[in-house]
């Protein structure tokens, strides 16, 4: 008996001693990779990435049976290959860095603060936007509003032309009405403000899109996939309201569903308004 608890203990010995650092980064290198199949779900990158797995299987199946010659050739365009895959995941690598730097990691840890200065949404600019959009969807008049949040949207405005306009549904309903010099592309909306039109927005990669939806819908989901901002889409075709938050398209079946989801941003951001307060306050109590 002692001879086999001996035996065993041995055995026990020879295995890699797994300490919680290990266990740390064994879960941080889950997350990443789960993260990273995430974001490339539904995109043509999955497509891609199958396409890769076939090739690493494939030359595990080289590698067993000993074919040289494919080993060979394989080995030779390896170096080829990282280049390769960087330049093919392009898009899905900025996409990464982009939502990496969204998720205010930093902001919580070095005092900088890059949310927008604008004033904050009244009441009667929520009025105002529901009053237009749905006017519109009557008329069938193609729209694409877009309400900055906390994350600035400056680099779209700049590809606008700036309007700097308090809102309003006669303004909002003008500026797209057809054939008019502005009614193309996307308008900005800053706190009570239009702040530019004919705006280009980024389009949306992802595969599970309805082919009914058009590029209005599909901008609108691409801008919501890289920032906190909450988009107003018209249909043209049909008249119909589309919201676009978080990566998710929503239908608005009438006015009070789209008062009632803007309300709902406005207490959001009171809410983080009277936090940032608070933490402000005590920061000073604690200093004074």
């Amino acid at each position: 008996m002692t001879e086999i608890l001996t035996n065993l203990k041995n055995s026990i010995s020879l295995l890699p001693q797994f300490s919680f650092t290990n266990l740390l980064e064994v879960v941080i290198i889950a997350a990443i990779v789960y993260e990273l199949l995430l974001l490339i779900k539904n995109t043509r990158a999955w497509t891609l990435l199958k396409g890769i797995l076939f090739i690493l299987v494939f030359t595990l199946i080289a590698a067993i049976f000993r074919l040289d010659t494919i080993l060979w050739i394989l080995e030779r365009i390896s170096t080829i290959a990282v280049l390769a895959i960087l330049i093919i995941f392009q898009p899905e690598l900025r996409k990464a860095l982009e939502q990496l730097g969204n998720q205010k990691i930093m902001t919580n840890i070095l005092p900088l603060n890059d949310a927008p200065d604008t004033a904050d949404m009244t009441r009667e600019t929520v009025d105002q936007i529901v009053k237009a959009t749905f006017e519109m969807g009557k008329q069938k008049t193609g729209a694409l509003m877009v309400l900055e949040r906390n994350e600035s949207l400056a680099d779209i405005e700049k590809t606008g032309i700036a309007i700097d306009g308090i809102i309003s549904s006669g303004l909002l309903i003008n500026i797209f009405e057809k054939n008019t010099p502005l009614h193309d592309g996307a308008v900005i909306l800053k706190g009570n403000k239009v702040a530019a039109a004919t705006c280009y927005l980024p389009l949306s990669e992802n595969l599970s899109i309805s082919k009914d939806l058009g590029t209005r819908h599909r901008a609108a989901l691409g801008i919501s996939e890289v920032t906190d901002s909450f988009t107003i889409v018209v249909s043209e075709e049909t008249g119909r309201v589309t919201v676009a938050s978080k990566g998710s398209l929503t239908r608005m079946p009438d006015a009070e569903s789209l008062r009632v989801a803007l309300l709902s941003l406005m207490e959001q951001e009171e809410s983080k308004r009277i936090g940032k307060w608070l933490r402000g306050k005590l920061k000073n109590e604690r200093k004074a």
